[in-house]
């Protein structure tokens, strides 16, 4: 699996999560645990990764849902 984006955004990833369900991408949000660890401040950004085959149809999405600036190599 390849990182998409990382946030700390809980509805932006909920968002995306949606989007990838609908255009049938396979992703897992990392690190959703965290914040017991951190003591729930929310300063861990989670990831979303997708499954490389998938990559660019990901990107496309996100992209036509006006999400680019989220992705995680964007300039």
């Amino acid at each position: 699996m390849k990182e998409l984006l990382r946030t700390n955004d809980l509805v932006l990833i909920s968002l995306v999560e949606a989007i990838f369900r609908e255009g049938g991408v396979r992703f897992f949000v990392a690190d959703t645990h965290m914040s017991a660890l951190e003591g729930s401040t929310g300063f861990l950004p989670r990831r979303v990764l997708v499954d490389e085959s998938q990559f660019a149809q990901a990107r496309r999405l996100l992209t036509e849902a006006g999400l680019e600036h989220e992705l995680r190599d964007a300039p």
